[in-house]
């Protein structure tokens, strides 16, 4: 049983800050970005380091105590935090190392994607990462990792070469293609289910000026522009890449006045080709239909990445729902203009990500991620500050989530689920690749230590 000795006791031995209720900043270290998530831990352990990590991980072991692992604190669940148990905060282990003779980049498990695309940018290198910069790369990493250069360059997971790793029994390992390669299969994909990710090394790409950002269209054309664009992302180069919004246009600069408030639909697009070819790549794109909004032109990589943090900053109410697509019928059209119509609040949206490409040519069972032959990544989020309008947002997720399924894949990428889905969503999110996964998390996690997570249950 937890005592007051004992919690001394770790105390004096971590170099971080344990946070305890009765705490001035408690309040304020328990939260994460979903502002829906309400937890209250018993200790929150600001690890300085990994030392910090293994004392954390042995002492929630050795006293039987509720596990969760927060890196930038993103999850859409909430699976950062957790009640009456311990946090190890991975938030002080922030640095980016670059080597950009070899074009790698070792990052501290408590980094966002910004802190990484800031070291990186300078030498004109960057690895696939998400769409908002203020995103953890542990969390968007363990679980797959989609972003503006997954058609380039594949998913996260498909550019990381290794990771430092503090397991259940507290032991400290190395995980890559050559040492304790079974877990480094399960991270890339796997999500926390086997262990502390205290750090990363990625693979570089030369990413520099990009020739991006937001072109919008009316509602009115909402039909128009699925077909099109289902039609022009499976046959486009690799350098495309571009993913179809629903959203309403924020009342803010840069956007014009006449379009604020305006619900539209627009793709978001990210070009990694020479810039003297990004004019004449889209000049059938615009000539296509001439949009409402045309905002797409060269941009440093980091403008694109950061492009959307002002309209979404912490502690936002947040409600999800994700799946695969293969293809984008007429019917399942039809439904997305529906809802897409219907859009609850200003921040409200939702998005399909395109995954074909450089992803789609990893083998389905070469990594943890399943679902390699699934064109889009669909994400359905209900958004507001106001916690008095949750109902509203939830019951247009779930019921925009209900009216798409029977169209898609069968299963949703890991990082988009919530807490309350049930362990059928997660093992269809794994398929074929679940049974290993769970072999695996028999030798490295058999008591489930780690479990706050889209778990993987051992046997």
């Amino acid at each position: 049983m937890l005592n007051e000795n004992s919690i001394a006791d770790f105390k004096a031995n971590l170099r971080g800050r344990l946070i305890q209720p009765g705490d001035t900043d408690y309040d304020d270290a328990r939260k994460v970005y979903n502002g829906m998530i309400h937890k209250k831990p018993r200790l929150i352990a600001g690890c300085a380091d990994v030392a910090d990590v293994i004392r954390s991980v042995n002492f929630a072991r050795e006293n039987d105590l509720l596990l969760a692992i927060r890196g930038g604190g993103h999850n859409a669940g909430g699976l950062g935090i957790c009640d009456d148990g311990l946090v190890i905060d991975l938030a002080p282990i922030k640095y980016t190392r670059v080597d950009p003779a070899g074009r790698t980049a070792t990052v501290g498990g408590g980094c966002v994607w910004g802190d990484v695309d800031h070291a990186t940018h300078v030498f004109g290198l960057a690895t696939p990462s998400g769409f908002i910069s203020t995103t953890g790369v542990a969390g968007l990493t363990l679980g797959g990792g989609v972003g503006h250069l997954t058609r380039k360059y594949g998913l996260t997971i498909d550019n990381l070469l290794s990771a430092d790793v503090v397991l259940a029994n507290g032991k400290f390992v190395k995980a890559s293609a050559d040492e304790n390669s079974d877990l480094f299969w399960a991270l890339r994909g796997g999500g926390g289910n086997f262990g502390v990710v205290t750090s990363f090394t990625f693979k570089l790409h030369p990413v520099d000026i990009l020739y991006g950002g937001p072109m919008l269209y009316e509602l009115s054309e909402t039909t128009d522009v699925m077909k099109w664009y289902r039609e022009l992302i499976p046959g486009a180069p690799d350098d495309l890449s571009g993913f179809f919004a629903f959203l309403t246009v924020p009342p803010a600069p840069p956007f014009p006045e006449h379009l604020h408030m305006k619900k539209m639909c627009g793709v978001i697009w990210a070009y990694t080709g020479v810039q003297d070819k990004a004019e004449e790549t889209f000049k059938p794109i615009r000539a296509f239909k001439k949009p409402a909004l045309d905002f797409v032109g060269p941009i440093p990589h980091p403008a694109l990445q950061t492009m959307f943090d002002p309209f979404y900053p912490p502690g936002l109410q947040w409600y999800w729902r994700a799946d695969f697509f293969n293809e984008l019928s007429d019917d399942a059209i039809a439904q997305h203009i529906r809802f897409g119509e219907a859009l609850r609040t200003v921040h409200s949206t939702m998005h399909l990500y395109p995954i074909n490409g450089a992803a789609s040519r990893v083998g389905k069972s070469d990594t943890a991620w399943n679902y390699r032959n699934a064109k889009w990544a669909e994400v359905i989020v209900g958004v507001d500050p106001d916690p008095a309008n949750n109902e509203k947002i939830i019951s247009w997720t779930k019921s925009y989530y209900d009216a798409l399924h029977p169209y898609s894949a069968g299963g949703a990428y890991v990082n988009f689920l919530m807490g309350d889905e049930g362990e059928s969503r997660v093992k269809k999110s794994y398929g074929d690749n679940y049974e290993r996964l769970v072999e695996i998390k028999n030798k490295y996690d058999p008591n489930n230590l780690f479990r706050v997570n889209q778990n993987i249950k051992p046997q």
